[in-house]
């Protein structure tokens, strides 16, 4: 299959292209450093010939609420918008389990301003919600360390692999739409501080882990509300054997 990937050079953009040629597709690359600009629209027209499904890993790093669902709401209305133009058949977009449930966060906002407009939209999907990447709790250290001291929410998650993630992307994507798949998971519920604790020791990075809720995530985050509902997919890879991999 002719598959792209939007998003193509993020995280699980990389690992999602990878594994989809690996699988024996033909890989589109959408992003700006491939010509192609989800803002603007430039580019996407030509990107999408001949592409018989969509995977949309975009992510962004918005200022307030208002910032995120203005940028998810574009580049979603313009890859949609550029996907029936071309006949595309499937979009599948990975989004984020309990992304319904938390309302303060900008980038949650943004993720359900995009769910909203893939499920209102003219071509068939399926919807991933996956739970944190278990590179999550170093993300969150770096985004807010400073002198050597870095902030976290105390979250219960059930990170999932990075890699996994993508091979259930290539999986899906080539699949007929499904609607909203059932949400993805790893195996096992983790502490984030804890999490970040052992991703540093395993990376040979100091930094003082302050556990706190004025931080990215508040308290409408705590308990079982980023963790996978009933029924959850389950990916095989551990925190543990994902970490041995940081040493």
């Amino acid at each position: 299959m002719r598959i792209a990937v939007a998003g193509a050079t993020g995280n699980i953009g990389a690992r999602t292209v990878e594994a989809l040629e690996q699988a024996g597709h033909e890989v589109v690359r959408i992003s700006r450093s491939f010509g192609v600009d989800l803002t603007t629209g430039d580019g996407l027209d030509a990107a999408l010939a001949g592409v018989e499904a969509v995977i949309d890993v975009t992510s962004y790093t918005a200022a307030d609420r208002d910032d995120a669902v203005a940028r998810f709401g574009t580049t979603t209305r313009n890859l949609l918008a550029a996907e029936e133009r071309a006949g595309v058949r499937h979009h599948v977009l990975l989004s984020i389990v309990g992304v319904g449930r938390i309302e303060g966060n900008a980038h949650y906002a943004g993720k359900r301003e995009q769910e909203r407009l893939v499920t209102e939209g003219p071509v068939p999907w399926t919807i991933v919600p996956a739970t944190q990447f278990h590179d999550f709790a170093a993300t969150v250290t770096s985004w807010t360390e400073q002198d050597g001291v870095a902030t976290l929410p105390p979250l219960l998650v059930q990170p999932i692999a990075p890699a996994d993630v993508a091979d259930i992307l290539t999986e899906i994507a080539t699949g007929a739409p499904q609607g909203r798949h059932r949400d993805v998971a790893g195996p096992e519920a983790q502490d984030l501080v804890d999490m970040a604790r052992r991703t540093n020791d395993a990376r040979g990075h100091t930094v003082k882990l302050v556990p706190t809720w004025s931080s990215v995530l508040g308290p409408e985050a705590a308990g079982d509300v980023l963790l996978p509902g009933e029924g959850a997919r389950i990916a095989p890879t551990t925190f543990e054997e994902w970490l041995a991999k940081q040493q």
